[in-house]
């Protein structure tokens, strides 16, 4: 397994999680694509069949990472860059008592 999709798999590991975003990053996919469709057809009109798509896929994996109990992936990265302490793995998840390391910044 690619170390990416390991991490990935460590930061999502509640059941409601997992579903949420098995349904969030494929519609968010989905939506790229049918925006990038809708452009390539010229029906800027339709430019709120994207754009929900996104905030619905954004809210769904949003929820997700609430249940979890850590920061999405994109709230990390800008935590990061900020210097500010982020929740990379939920605690409950993290072993042998130590933290990630990363959240304790």
């Amino acid at each position: 397994m690619p170390a990416w999709l390991a991490n990935w798999f460590q930061r999502h590991q509640h059941p409601v999680s997992l579903t949420l975003h098995a349904v969030g990053v494929p519609m968010l996919l989905f939506a790229i694509g049918l925006g990038a469709w809708q452009m390539v057809q010229w029906r800027w009109n339709l430019w709120w069949r994207p754009v929900g798509l996104i905030a619905a896929s954004y809210f769904l994996q949003w929820v997700g990472h609430v249940i979890e109990g850590n920061d999405m992936g994109e709230v990390v990265l800008i935590k990061k860059l900020l210097g500010k302490p982020y929740i990379a793995i939920s605690p409950r998840y993290q072993t042998g008592g130590q933290g990630s390391g990363e959240q304790d910044r």
